[in-house]
């Protein structure tokens, strides 16, 4: 799909798009969004949202950038526009499930160590200013380049790098203490 010119002559057309689109970046997209709302029913809900604004916003994709950073933009800005709503401001969700389920299967030492490592990095990152943790998640889970989160965050390179580099700092002051 990347770098590809969107056909959306018939309601077809835009429907089978959209069904790539789910099918290919479904499961990112609902790991990007719940990084910015820590929530799991919440970005559910959430990324279901951004895939009809990418439906009705189809026509206005011009090819300039990969079609996986127009999206990304979309959602990244979606999702902080929901950060500033009332309803996020107001609202508390119940019902969220553990993030983390530990298995009661019995495993080696190293993994069980490993998953502990994992959960106080997840843990970590998840408490980070939103602005550090897109950075964090965009160039290790997503491997943009400088370039291209700076393209999707809508700032400067140089921004993206500082941001990355407190990011880290930050996390090495959280795990270390």
């Amino acid at each position: 799909m990347e770098n590809m010119l969107v056909d959306v002559s018939s309601v077809e057309d835009k429907e089978h798009i959209l069904n790539e689109a789910m099918n290919e970046y479904g499961q990112d997209m609902l790991q990007l969004v719940y990084s910015y709302v820590n929530h799991t029913s919440v970005a559910e809900d959430l990324t279901q949202d951004i895939f009809v604004k990418c439906y009705k916003a189809l026509h206005t994709y011009n090819g300039k950038s990969k079609f996986k950073t127009w999206l990304w933009r979309i959602a990244i800005n979606h999702c902080k526009d929901f950060l500033k709503s009332w309803y996020n401001n107001r609202v508390i969700p119940t019902e969220e499930e553990p993030s983390f389920h530990r298995t009661e299967v019995d495993v080696v030492e190293h993994e069980v160590i490993q998953k502990e490592d994992d959960e106080n990095l997840i843990h970590a990152i998840m408490q980070l200013e939103i602005k550090y943790r897109e950075v964090i998640y965009l160039f290790y889970y997503e491997e943009l380049s400088i370039k291209e989160i700076a393209l999707v965050t809508e700032v400067s390179d140089n921004t993206v790098k500082t941001r990355m580099r407190r990011a880290k700092e930050l996390l090495k002051i959280c795990l270390e203490g």
